[in-house]
């Protein structure tokens, strides 16, 4: 059996995404169709008998200790398997961060199923990492509810062409779902609509990608990355998550690859995917 593996590890993004209530203990409950894209963090995970955890990531920014989610997920997954095993995590990044993306999420989930490959052991309510780590468990397309642990897959929306792009200013989740919390919504948000429309193969799904943060949050790189994309034949543009990254859908990939370029000479981090199926790709 082996005592490495290599993952790449999938970003997502919210075709749509609401936010429904507050519970007592802080957390907020959304409703939202998660998807997989083309967009992967490269993370090895290796064995060893040290009985400590160790993380290494080629970002100076992100935190190579026991804040690291990465690092969260191996401890909780040693300990609740009685492993005395430590392990080896490195993690190479091309997922951007403060990005509405989840990134984070998607390296916790790739060490647990690089972990659970390792030992053939396993770890339930992967919630208690994260939100989004259950969804990057399983990828693909899917309607999300309550914290982000009830997961419903639903038909596949996989091979889209989307041009994704950031600007230099990240948006706190924090401080995102603060603004929701204060401030009235009046745009409704068709999350079950959208669902209806991806289960019935509809060709105009995307006229229901919508973003509840998008009405409470002041980015003007938003705005105008938006903007940029209608103006280059975007089907449709949104942000995703509580932002700041924004996905636009388009029909041919000349369109995307011309549009992702201007923004790239902008100075605007952006990139062509497609949506894709599946969370891991094991290298």
């Amino acid at each position: 059996m082996s005592d490495k593996i290599t993952v790449k590890t999938s970003a997502k993004i919210n075709l749509a995404l609401d936010v429904t209530g507050k519970l007592p203990n802080g957390y907020h409950t959304i409703e939202s169709v998660f998807q997989t894209v083309g967009i992967y963090d490269t993370v090895t995970v290796s064995l060893n008998e040290s009985g400590k955890i160790t993380v290494t990531c080629d970002v100076p920014e992100i935190p190579c200790n026991e804040m690291n989610i990465a690092y969260k997920s191996a401890r909780l997954f040693l300990d609740e398997n009685g492993l005395e095993n430590g392990c080896t995590i490195d993690i190479k990044k091309k997922i951007p961060s403060q990005a509405g993306m989840g990134g984070g999420s998607s390296d916790a989930a790739a060490v647990i199923y690089c972990l659970e490959r390792l030992t053939r052991k396993t770890l339930a309510n992967t919630e208690r990492i994260g939100a989004d780590v259950p969804f990057f468990m399983t990828g693909g397309t899917a309607f999300v509810e309550g914290i982000g642990e009830k997961i419903t897959p639903i038909a596949d929306y996989s091979g889209r062409i989307l041009v994704i792009a950031k600007g230099e200013k990240g948006i706190s989740t924090a401080e995102a779902y603060r603004l929701i919390d204060t401030e009235e919504r009046t745009v409704p948000i068709s999350v079950k609509q959208l669902v209806k429309a991806i289960e019935e193969n509809s060709d105009n799904a995307y006229k229901y990608f919508r973003n509840a943060f998008e009405y409470v949050t002041d980015l003007e790189e938003v705005d105008y990355i938006e903007e940029f994309m209608f103006d280059r034949k975007a089907l449709a543009q949104c942000m995703t998550g509580s932002g700041s990254a924004v996905f636009g859908l388009f029909d041919t990939m000349e369109n995307a690859e011309k549009c992702a370029n201007l923004l790239r000479k902008s100075g605007f981090f952006a990139e062509v995917c497609l949506t894709v199926k599946d969370s891991f790709i094991e290298i």
